[in-house]
């Protein structure tokens, strides 16, 4: 059985992980080896992901690292893996799976090297020059705690060619592009999708604080992002403003406040009503991706109109999130960054595509 190996290698994996957002390095006897090898160099690639790419703050980066570690509990491993029958492959069995990995939050194309070494095949992954440094070190993390999973991965900075499959990520342009690119192979291409949230009016500020790390969270740049909320007709969106003060310091990100700035030019130029609590701009719109540093709202006065919007616009929606009792599997405010290894993207079971391949 492989499962066994893949499991106690990545939950290795994920105890290494740990001790970054923990702040301390763990003296435990099972990491002992791997630290020596790499936990110097991990913590220096840390240091230095701002300076490739400033929207990774070290908040963002402790942050993603932590939700890696708690998908990678052994509990949570075996829970996710016994849905499925994961035999050990022969050499004629094992695909060559590319992956398109995208660039948008930190190691945000982990999971999807995570599927295919836990299918049993091996991954030829083109990274986003976004998000490069992190996952090639976590590869070769992986290849130091088991050398036979770690030489089932591989990188390219070029075209990707002679894979058996494809899982390719982009935005509904390049989207276009591989499904020409790659219509002879089986294939997952994923699109741009977003987060909504469907509020009750009856919301304690805790959890509306809990909303804006919904929305906040990597500054809003990930597909599982809050960038729409549905709101009843008589709603004052002051209250969820004033709750979402405390995330005033994003402001100060160079990047992410010329965001702000220009949506709220544009907006004050041609005389578009929003609401501007400083940090975040609140539009009235019905589309469901908003600008980095907007979101958009739309209001209702039937929950059943709502359930039947998101039913038809499944297509746009990452995930949901509502306390409200009517809508259907809707996640806790403040959980939209903690998927588990389940929540598959697009709602595609991604092992059971590798386990279909040919």
């Amino acid at each position: 059985m492989q499962t066994p190996h893949f499991i106690k290698a990545f939950a290795s994996l994920g105890a290494f992980l740990q001790q970054f957002p923990d702040g301390s390095r763990n003296s435990s006897p099972d990491l002992l080896e791997i630290n020596e090898k790499h936990y110097e160099d991990f913590a220096a690639i840390l240091e230095k992901e701002t300076i490739y790419n400033p929207w990774f703050t070290r908040e963002f980066l402790l942050q993603s690292l932590k939700g890696i570690s708690l998908m990678l509990e052994e509990r949570v491993l075996l829970q996710w893996l016994s849905a499925y029958k994961l035999n050990e492959k022969s050499p004629q069995q094992i695909k060559t799976v590319g992956l398109v990995l995208a660039g948008n939050i930190p190691l945000v194309g982990f999971h999807d090297l995570m599927c295919v070494i836990a299918a049993g095949h091996q991954v030829l992954a083109k990274p986003s020059s976004k998000d490069d440094h992190l996952i090639r070190k976590v590869a070769g993390v992986i290849s130091s705690i088991n050398s036979s999973i770690g030489g089932r991965i591989k990188f390219t900075d070029n075209l990707l060619k002679g894979m058996d499959a494809v899982i390719a990520t982009g935005s509904n342009n390049s989207s276009r592009y591989f499904e020409y690119y790659f219509k002879d192979i089986p294939h997952i291409i994923r699109k741009n999708r977003n987060g909504v949230a469907v509020l009750t009016g009856k919301e304690s500020k805790e959890e509306l604080e809990l909303l804006g790390r919904d929305i906040f969270d990597y500054f809003g740049l990930g597909c599982r992002n809050v960038t729409k909320l549905y709101i009843p007709d008589s709603y004052d969106l002051t209250i969820l403003l004033q709750a979402l003060d405390m995330y005033h310091p994003y402001y100060q990100h160079h990047k992410y406040s010329n965001n702000v700035d220009y949506y709220r030019s544009i907006y004050l130029m041609n005389r578009v009503d929003f609401l501007d609590n400083e940090v975040l701009l609140v539009k009235e719109d019905q589309a469901i991706a908003s600008p980095v540093g907007v979101v958009y709202y739309e209001r209702y006065s039937d929950i059943d109109r709502v359930q039947k919007d998101l039913n038809s616009r499944s297509e746009e929606i990452q995930c949901v999130v509502s306390t409200h009792p009517g809508i259907l599997d809707a996640i806790k405010p403040g959980t939209t960054q903690e998927p588990k290894p389940w929540d598959y993207a697009d709602g595609m079971d991604t092992i059971r595509f590798l386990n279909e391949i040919d």
